[in-house]
């Protein structure tokens, strides 16, 4: 539950900035206007992201032929994003003023232990994305980013995946926008953002473990005000994702991912102790599961020490949904990135 402002001795919260002189109808407008500009923002960002990828992938299969490298299509893709379209999303961004807070730092436990939180989130998300994707295709989808991953160098994904991505995401997705809205709520804050950053990946697959790993990287944020917590466990995640697993999966015998390996043959793999890398993939999914029962443990036990304080212009329980969403700038993006959602899952 939301709490009053704690006193000024207790850490990890935000100045109270004066309260605006405006009427209540006045300053509900302001808000609705203000959730609408964060939403056009955002979808400045995607039409010239997707408008610019289309270019550049179009541009290198005339010039590369069918076959483009992996590394070569993630370029099209980050390059547009990173450098044009996230800047351009600025000048619709800085619309809307922040909200100036202090700044706390985080103990090494407390990131140890919200990061272990994250990974059953990921890996539950992930499972939910992948039914929901297969049962609406027939499991006929497939995972692009996944196949992007498994296809590209890992030097290569570490830099565009691993460390790039999480750097101007976090940026985008935690500072300009719970910076811009925390003082409306904390918890509209961060659920606008997790909801504004699984919607960005257009991707089944991955739209729950992106709300979910969001709102724990929106949480971290706002008790913090720093970006390089909530970057450095989105590092962390997605290295692992794109980096560390496509490794150990490479150290395993094709024939036993693909079922071509005979009985025989196992048997003289057993014997020898050579499993074709099924002992690096056991101590990697023993490890995990590890990490994943260690997180459940925590979510539970550490339920009750999840802080949220009332911010200076708190949303009334009965404006926050028509404020945050039902306004043209937050409709457009979601229409946007629902409509290439569907697109992405069917084509």
């Amino acid at each position: 539950m939301s709490k009053p402002m704690p006193p000024a001795q207790q850490p990890q919260v935000p100045e109270r900035p004066q309260q605006p002189q405006q009427t209540p109808r006045d300053w509900w407008f302001t808000a609705h206007r203000r959730f609408s500009t964060i939403g056009s923002a955002l979808a400045i960002m995607m039409v010239f992201w997707i408008g610019l990828n289309i270019l550049a992938t179009e541009a290198l299969r005339t010039l590369l032929g069918a076959d483009v490298p992996a590394w070569a299509v993630l370029l099209a893709s980050s390059g547009p994003l990173y450098v044009v379209a996230m800047p351009l999303s600025m000048l619709a961004f800085t619309r809307v003023p922040v909200i100036r807070t202090r700044q706390y730092p985080m103990k090494a436990g407390e990131f140890i232990q919200i990061f272990v939180m994250c990974i059953p989130v990921m890996l539950l998300g992930n499972m939910i994305g992948n039914i929901l994707s297969a049962g609406a295709t027939d499991g006929q989808a497939t995972n692009r980013i996944n196949d992007v991953i498994l296809g590209s160098d890992w030097r290569v994904n570490a830099l565009f995946i691993g460390l790039l991505a999480p750097v101007c995401e976090e940026w985008i997705f935690r500072k300009e926008i719970i910076s811009r809205l925390r003082r409306y709520g904390e918890k509209t804050a961060i659920m606008f953002s997790a909801l504004a950053f699984a919607l960005f990946h257009m991707n089944v697959f991955q739209f729950f473990y992106a709300f979910g790993l969001g709102l724990m990287f929106g949480y971290v944020y706002t008790r913090t005000s720093r970006l390089r917590y909530s970057v450095a466990m989105h590092m962390l995640i997605n290295l692992n994702g794109s980096v560390l697993a496509p490794l150990v999966i490479q150290q395993i015998d094709p024939r036993i991912l693909d079922g071509t390996i005979s009985e025989a043959e196992i048997m003289r793999m057993a014997e020898t102790g050579n499993m074709g890398g099924m002992g690096i993939m056991m101590l990697y999914g023993t490890v995990m599961l590890g990490l994943c029962i260690a997180g459940i443990v925590l979510l539970i036990t550490k339920r009750k020490i999840w802080e949220f304080y009332l911010a200076p212009e708190e949303l009334p329980a009965g404006l926050k949904i028509r404020t945050a969403y039902a306004n043209p700038g937050v409709i457009s993006y979601l229409l946007l990135t629902v409509i290439l959602t569907g697109w992405m899952l069917f084509a």
